[in-house]
């Protein structure tokens, strides 16, 4: 049976603070071999002083951004940009947030989430006793769907997919590319009793043990797609524009030849 539950009693975190030390003082004797901790990124941020004083957030989201896939502006002027983030997570605002900040910062995602996954991991098993997996999460659009759901970018002592590749379905046919990225699944059911704004950044896994494993584990990094497999590459718009130049150009080039 699968069990989630929120962490209660987690203080404000600020630059500085020991994540590890107050996340096992608010599990006391709680955990046990197996379970896997989803730790919302805004709070490994905030302990790793990724905020940064600013009145200017698209001037941060620049800051951040390695690439533009999509940018549009709406009726009232406000844009939405698609875009490449230094991790290689393809996001609204490069993973900038604003919410819940003071008032003239904005707060960066963690410089290496997979590696603040894997130290608080470690931590926690040592403070605890119990071999624990963290899952760093992050909140996120999907193509084709609206709303947003959590997924992760970071990870520690998990494993991210779980291949079923080459195994037998109900009817015993062969699956072929089955590989549920049960990180992301994990990091959504655990924004289900997390919340957005009930200040409990922290929820407990329990039921999954086969997936946790080694610190050494591939991260969420592994998640990401590779450039040449990358079919969405580019926003509907920004691809027909990208298309119709280049074929301009070959006219142009025609014409002078």
């Amino acid at each position: 049976m699968l069990q989630v539950w929120p962490l209660e009693g987690l203080p404000e975190v600020h630059e500085g603070d020991d994540l590890v030390a107050l996340i096992a003082a608010a599990v006391g004797d709680t955990l046990a071999d197996g379970d896997i901790l989803v730790v919302t990124s805004k709070i490994v941020s905030k302990a790793e002083g990724r905020t940064v004083a600013t009145d200017d957030r698209d001037e941060a989201i620049r800051a951040e951004t390695v690439r533009v896939v999509a940018s549009r502006t709406s009726s009232d002027g406000h844009v939405t940009r698609i875009v490449e983030n230094r991790l290689g997570i393809i996001a609204a605002a490069a993973g900038v947030d604003s919410s819940n900040t003071p008032h003239g910062t904005v707060l960066l995602l963690p410089v290496d989430p997979d590696a603040s996954a894997r130290r608080l991991a470690a931590g926690l098993r040592e403070r605890t006793g119990a071999e624990v997996g963290v899952l760093i999460s992050d909140t996120m659009g999907r193509a084709w769907r609206e709303g947003q759901t959590d997924a992760a970018i970071g990870a520690g002592g998990v494993h991210v997919f779980e291949d079923l590749r080459g195994k037998a379905d109900a009817e015993g046919r062969p699956l072929i590319v089955t590989m549920p990225c049960v990180a992301d699944e994990l990091c959504a059911a655990a924004e289900l009793v997390k919340g957005k704004s009930l200040r409990r950044p922290v929820a407990v896994v329990r039921g999954r043990a086969d997936l946790v494993g080694a610190l050494d584990l591939p991260g969420a990094r592994s998640i990401i797609r590779p450039a040449d497999r990358d079919m969405f590459a580019l926003g509907a718009d920004e691809a027909y524009e990208q298309g119709y130049a280049a074929g301009a150009a070959e006219v142009w080039s025609e014409t002078r030849g």
